[in-house]
């Protein structure tokens, strides 16, 4: 099951982080001008140049570790673990930070000797005190052990091993294992033992309604295990629709938060792309018309989430006639499946083998993108002729939005002629999705480009 409220839950973290970022940021500027003066020097000096400095680094903190859910799982993190991830968030704002103002042209203006430090001392700073919080936690926790409260397992599976171990870390939570029992053991145990809560693992619906229906009575609050009848229904979580208690699942896992943030990256990233667009739009749109009269922006139906039909767009980088003579090209195709490609495809303009090496054919569709029918990561839309062959399992590839760029792309999809094997990895991106794997694909997708590995 998957719960929404991490951000509320580690907002203790989240101010300590932006405090360490502060003072860090603060004994840099000032040490950095005492040793080139000998005094220090007013931090009032630095509202204005390093405003944004400050603005920056924090958003960029923030966006970070909010997207990628950084601060999920941070109880559970040892010490290696948080240094390394600490590292490695923070060089991920710092490279950030460094591109904004290179792309701004105001990279000479500030000191990169008092980033670089900030960013030292940030990541000790915050290492140190996230340790001490833990373990603050860890101590407060054990000392409620004693007045927690107290649950209850029953069940009759052979599994009161692996529950106690599910169990365990609700410690944190106060909670104190008050032992286990067998379903025709519970009423004994409770009379004779203090007991606040129950976690019911009972395969048996009677057995199960009728446990549930007693301890109810007693006030005793209960858990339902519901793990056996989840196992095929993955990343559910439980809802309320009309008033009627729902378990909601699917192959997506995407939650409204991470939604939202997607879908804000996609309509920031797509504007700045569209400006780029624009640019080169100007330059390959001449000899594209020239090489190839017609027009030079190709649009072609595909299918989008769910099967919904869209326009989509690319540079032109075949002739006119390319879909006409694609049936006739049929038995030259590659893949194995139902996607089409060919090596040395006859139907290529001259340019077109540097537009589509070098993707800047793909660039219209960050119109898609801001229109909200793809995203920037996502799976490849089939066209229709494709999708009218797929079946259900295929289909699954359509869960969520199709995308510019994916998995499949960063996988070396020249490399890759079994359409059985693109689903596998749109299916795996689809389970296992997070923002975070959205940002590694789309700095891998940025080195696949330039080294153009996996071009078609």
């Amino acid at each position: 099951m998957r719960t929404n409220n991490s951000l509320l839950k580690h907002l203790d973290f989240i101010i300590i982080d932006i405090l360490c970022l502060s003072l860090a940021f603060v004994l840099s500027f000032c040490g950095y001008h005492y040793i080139r003066t000998g005094g220090f020097v007013s931090l009032d000096s630095y509202n204005g140049a390093y405003r944004l400095i400050i603005i920056l680094v924090l958003f960029s903190h923030l966006f970070i570790a909010l997207a990628g859910a950084e601060y999920s799982g941070i109880l559970r993190r040892d010490s290696f673990a948080e240094a390394r991830n600490l590292i490695w968030h923070n060089s991920k704002v710092l490279v950030i930070l460094l591109m904004v103002l290179f792309f701004l042209k105001t990279s000479a203006t500030y000191s990169r000797l008092i980033l670089l430090s900030t960013f030292v001392l940030n990541t000790l700073f915050c290492f140190v005190l996230r340790v001490l919080r833990k373990k603050h936690l860890l101590h407060s926790a054990t000392e409620k052990i004693s007045s927690g409260r107290r649950i209850l397992i029953i069940t009759n599976h052979e599994q009161s091993d692996s529950l106690n171990e599910i169990l365990a870390p609700r410690a944190y939570s106060g909670y104190q294992l008050a032992g286990t029992v067998k379903p025709d053991e519970y009423e004994e145990y409770i009379k004779e033992h203090v007991v606040d809560e129950a976690f019911i693992s009972i395969p048996e619906s009677d057995v199960r309604n009728d446990v549930i229906e007693k301890l109810i009575d007693m006030g005793i609050i209960i858990h339902l295990d519901m793990g056996e009848y989840l196992e095929n229904m993955p990343n559910s979580t439980v809802e309320n629709i009309n008033d009627r208690t729902v378990i909601t699942a699917g192959i997506n896992p995407m939650n409204i938060r991470q939604r939202f943030i997607k879908r804000t990256m996609d309509i920031i990233i797509s504007v700045i792309g569209l400006v780029f667009t624009a640019v080169v739009f100007l330059i390959v749109a001449p000899i594209i018309f020239i090489q190839s009269p017609g027009h030079v922006i190709f649009k072609q139906k595909r299918v989008g989430r769910n099967g919904r039909i869209f326009d989509f767009y690319k540079f032109r980088s075949m002739y006119p006639d390319a879909e006409k003579r694609k049936a006739e090209l049929m038995e030259q195709n590659k893949m194995q499946g139902l996607m089409f490609k060919m090596d040395n495809d006859p139907r290529i303009i001259p340019i077109g083998h540097f537009l589509r090496k070098s993707s800047i054919d793909e660039l219209p569709q960050f119109w898609n993108v801001l229109k909200g029918d793809m995203s920037l990561v996502g799976t490849r839309p089939p066209t229709l002729d494709e999708f009218e062959k797929y079946s259900l399992y295929h289909a699954s590839r359509l869960s969520i939005k199709p995308g510019i760029t994916g998995l499949w792309q960063i996988s070396g999809r020249s490399d890759i002629t079994d359409f059985e094997q693109v689903v596998k990895l749109d299916r795996e991106y689809i389970r296992h999705f997070s923002l975070r794997e959205d940002m590694r694909i789309l700095l891998r997708t940025i080195a696949v480009i330039f080294t153009r590995k996996g071009s078609m």
